[in-house]
């Protein structure tokens, strides 16, 4: 006799409380074992594989690709237990002893970590007895009606394709963001010509489809309204122009997370910003001769983000009142002991900032080496929530958009960030004539709660003599 058990969205941790189903990577008659992935989802902050504690036959799913659901709603539905006459040879033999039970692990984010098993079919016939036969019994238990309703009446689906030129087969895409762009405006994957190495279908390639639908769709209504006269905002009864035509675009998921977290900084911390030109000219000679250098000892190429990120430790061990956060509860200004340096990221999923951890105990190389590799982790949209919080400061180099300044808004809850400009050849004073050097803008907002605007000066006159004269830094390294 087979128990039909619910597996609910668990807590993915860091406070997420809702998820967007991106992928299913199981179906209805599936066998699955104990902390199998059974379905991607997207949080505010990360792609999730999440895995199912418990191991039978998939009996139901809740919730179609790109539905949002809060923690605790349903997932899918196991009928845990080998149901009678699924054990025999071939494909259809049941699953093995270990995989009918629970996970003794807490699923909290990531889950075990288990090996995923041999995604294996029940036929219709078995699938619906076990169902029907299942006695229900558990804490997370359905009864069998209530699976009923939801279920996916026949676990193999065939897709029809109305024309025959459309090719069949996997279709060529790595990316779930691309499918979710490509679902989202009702973009037919199988029939778009990839740009990418062996037709691989790329994000450009969607997008340029979505364009020629737009432009389609624009001209056909063109040619519509055509016999009709222009249309023009509507007045209202208080004589206020009424737009008639509109996007609404949703607040949600990384965009959403983002909104809420900027709306709650500028609300809560009076922050103030000051900056100063900084002549960048040494700091690029002394990282052209650590890339120039050779031998055993030579590591990997030191980028100019790890070299600014090393100053900026090497700063807040100067300045310990920019590494804190203020409790407004208790109203203390709480000062950390480690520096956990966040930095700004652009991906097609919007912009993220990954956290390097204990960067106060790394050197210039070491930290270059993880903010390639997180790098690399949100471009793929691997990154983990653990890895998108608990930052302590953020530094942000908006001047690789080609743009000299800005005023950066506070990472809430921490007390400071400071922003880089792009380093371009100005005129500038040097020994007394003028001459072309490379100049970069720094500008650093900071909550003026847990410091008056001399210590934000010297803070970022530290890092500006560093950037200028990088042998005042390694005096101390």
């Amino acid at each position: 006799m087979a128990q039909v058990l619910e597996f609910k969205l668990p807590d993915l941790g860091e406070g997420l409380t809702e998820a967007e189903i991106v992928r299913w990577l199981v179906e209805v008659g599936d066998v699955v074992a104990i902390d199998q992935p059974v379905v991607e989802v997207e949080t505010a902050k990360a792609m999730v594989e999440v895995p199912c504690p418990y191991g039978g036959v998939v009996t139901a799913r809740f919730g179609e690709e790109g539905t949002e659901l809060p923690v605790g709603a349903p997932l899918l539905t196991v009928a845990v237990g080998a149901p009678e006459g699924a054990s025999g040879s071939g494909e259809d033999s049941g699953s093995d002893p270990e995989s009918a039970g629970g996970s003794g692990n807490v699923l909290v984010g990531y889950g075990t970590g288990a090996p995923a098993a041999r995604r294996r079919r029940i036929r219709p016939d078995r699938l619906d007895r076990a169902v029907t036969e299942a006695p229900v019994s558990g804490a997370p238990v359905v009864e069998a009606p209530v699976v009923e309703a939801p279920r996916v009446e026949a676990p193999v689906v065939n897709v029809l394709v109305a024309e025959a030129s459309v090719p069949e087969g996997p279709v060529p895409v790595v990316s779930p963001l691309v499918r979710r762009l490509a679902r989202q405006h009702d973009i037919d994957l199988r029939r778009l010509a990839g740009s990418g190495p062996d037709g691989l279908i790329l994000r450009a390639d969607v997008d340029r489809a979505i364009r020629t639908a737009e432009e389609t769709a624009t001209a056909t209504a063109r040619v519509a309204q055509a016999p009709v006269q222009a249309q023009v905002p509507a007045a209202a009864p208080n004589g206020v122009a009424v737009a008639v035509d509109a996007e609404r675009i949703p607040l949600r998921g990384v965009r959403g997370a983002v909104a809420d977290k900027l709306s709650r900084s500028r609300t809560e911390i009076p922050d103030a910003t000051c900056w100063v030109d900084a002549d960048a000219t040494e700091l690029m000679a002394v990282r052209a001769a650590m890339n120039a250098a050779t031998g055993p000892s030579a590591g990997p190429k030191v980028s100019v983000l790890a070299l600014l990120a090393r100053i900026c430790t090497a700063a807040l061990a100067r300045f310990p009142e920019l590494n804190s956060t203020v409790d407004t509860e208790a109203r203390e200004i709480v000062r950390l002991s480690g520096v956990h340096l966040g930095f700004a990221a652009q991906t097609e999923r919007g912009l993220v900032v990954p956290v390097v951890r204990d960067a106060h105990t790394r050197n210039a190389e070491s930290i270059g080496a993880e903010i390639a590799r997180l790098t690399e982790l949100a471009r793929t949209g691997k990154l983990s929530p653990a890895q998108l919080t608990g930052g302590t400061f953020t530094l942000n180099n908006y001047g690789v958009f080609g743009v000299d300044g800005s005023t950066p808004i506070i990472n809430h809850p921490e007390a400071a960030m400071l922003g880089v400009g792009r380093i371009m050849p100005k005129p500038w004073v040097h020994q007394g004539e003028l001459a072309v050097r490379q100049v970069v803008q720094l500008s650093l907002t900071f909550d003026h709660r847990v410091c008056d605007g001399g210590t934000a000066g010297g803070f970022l006159r530290y890092v500006a003599d560093c950037v200028e004269q990088p042998a005042v830094l390694l005096r101390t390294v």
